[in-house]
């Protein structure tokens, strides 16, 4: 039992990653799968898509690594966090497709919950905003929408789970409905005070609770799968929703540490420790992770479109044919206009949190062309950081002097890391292995088995591939943030 399988299960692609007994990547595959976008602001996924590709990607991985079921130590399994899925208890079939955390359509619900007064108590009691990016308003659109949907759910015929409690259900063939804390803390459900699904916010909602599935610690027994998906029943020892994996997997383990993870969007969470912040700056307070029974918490802003607006360039516009070639444009792009970008195509999240504005480009003149295109959109993951950064300073007082340790597949363009430095105004660090959000599920799963160190251990092996110090002069980073909250503020006046 010399490995660990990493199940990544991501926004737009699977992963797994395979991992040796010292914790190095040594064989792993990947898969995109179809977004769907049925409205204006709707986001969905077929949840077939989601389990084929899981399953291919961990077959093709361990083939390609030489290893047998048999030899796995565990599976852990991160997922993108919020997504909304509901199956029959008997077959496992969903009822709908998956509701993508990015999604929108639930704006209304929860305009009508904030105008009756219930986000202040939600706060409180989970950490969260009262918005349609988290899991409850999903659910409940599902149980009012889909035809029979809420009779079935009361007769407790009907499941809802997270993607990571969707996956474990169909591995041990319906045997484990099972989530962590992580990713129960991101639902909108789950009092993150108490440790415990809230009674009164699941009736506020109408959530009946048969439907929701038991909460464990991030390294914990999940179940096992079913021997016919691999050829052995593997234990499933680690979840973790994605950006907390990043954060375990960054080694963010003290206090006062921050990661960044660009990936689909950009998520920056802030180790709190024992202490829940209620933020004054609309970010979330939420659990960073759960070990042997203890919560740390973390301050976490949430930008919905990083890594997407890449993507936007080259199948929305078809201006580029792959995301490396940003880089060469955005350092070819004339250096005497300031075009933005504001990719609020799903709304913009922390600090700003409205769901109804939209996308904008400012500045654009005669000259503009892909290359200042491409520039912005680089530009814009950088400034949204700038964002959170700002809200997490005045939040817990020394964040704005953090080193911010960073992650994700954007990470690998040194323009934009160099450009984030810079408009922070401090030190950006890259670390050798990128993908940290597999490598802190594989952790969790290996840590449970006895295979890999604890925490301190962990983070002492943590290595360092590049730090980007800052260059720009306080000047010109105050001016061009300074261009930013303009476009910002114009943006949600529309």
């Amino acid at each position: 039992m010399s490995h660990v399988l990493a199940i990544d299960q991501g926004t737009t692609s699977t992963r797994a990653i395979l991992f040796d007994a010292a914790l190095r990547p040594v064989a792993s595959a990947q898969q995109e799968f179809p977004q769907h976008y049925p409205a204006s602001g709707w986001v969905e996924h077929d949840p077939e898509d989601l389990w084929r590709s899981t399953l291919s990607t961990c077959r093709a991985a361990l083939a390609r690594g030489g290893v047998a079921a048999g030899d796995l130590a565990g599976i852990g399994i991160t997922n993108q966090r919020e997504t909304t899925l509901v199956w029959d208890r008997e077959t496992g079939r969903p009822i709908h497709n998956a509701i993508v955390w990015q999604d929108r359509r639930t704006a209304g619900l929860c305009a009508d919950l904030r105008a009756a007064g219930s986000e202040a108590e939600i706060t409180r009691r989970t950490g969260l905003l009262c918005d349609p990016y988290f899991s409850g308003s999903k659910l409940a659109w599902l149980l009012n929408t889909v035809p029979g949907a809420r009779e079935r759910a009361a007769a407790g015929a009907l499941l809802f789970g997270t993607v990571d409690s969707f996956l474990i259900w169909r591995l041990s063939g319906g045997r484990a409905h099972v989530t962590d804390a992580t990713n129960a803390a991101r639902t909108m459900l789950y009092d993150i005070r108490d440790g415990r699904w809230d009674p009164e916010i699941c009736a506020l909602l109408d959530i009946p609770a048969a439907m929701l599935p038991e909460v464990r610690d991030c390294a914990d027994d999940f179940g096992l799968t079913d021997p016919a998906h691999f050829g052995a029943a593997v234990p499933i020892r680690g979840v973790a929703g994605d950006q907390q994996a990043a954060t375990m997997g960054q080694a963010c383990f003290r206090p006062g540490m921050m990661k960044s993870t660009y990936g689909t969007g950009c998520f920056a969470l802030l180790n709190t420790g024992s202490t829940l912040v209620g933020s004054r700056n609309r970010l979330l307070g939420t659990i960073a992770y759960r070990l042997g029974g203890e919560i740390t918490y973390a301050l976490e802003g949430s930008i919905f479109v990083a890594g997407a607006v890449v993507q936007w360039l080259r199948d929305g516009l078809g201006l580029i044919g792959a995301a490396g070639e940003t880089q060469g444009m955005a350092e070819a792009a004339d250096p005497a206009q300031q075009v933005i970008l504001v990719p609020a195509f799903t709304g913009l999240g922390a600090p700003y949190w409205n769901a109804e504005c939209r996308g904008a480009i400012y500045g654009l003149t005669r000259n503009t062309g892909p290359r200042e295109l491409a520039r912005a959109a680089l530009e814009s993951v950088g400034f949204q950081t700038r964002d959170l950064w700002e809200a997490m300073r005045a939040d817990w007082g020394g964040a704005g002097n953090t080193v911010l340790r960073v992650d994700g597949g954007m990470v690998a363009s040194d323009w934009a890391m160099q450009f984030l430095a810079d408009i922070l105004g401090a030190p950006v660090d890259r670390p050798v292995l990128h993908e940290t959000t597999a490598l802190g599920a594989a952790w969790l799963a290996g840590m449970q088995a006895g295979l890999y160190p604890d925490a301190a251990r962990f983070a002492e092996s943590w290595a360092l591939e590049r730090r980007f110090a800052p260059r720009m002069d306080a000047a010109t980073r105050a001016a061009r943030y300074g261009g930013w909250q303009r476009a910002v503020r114009a943006t949600l006046q529309v």
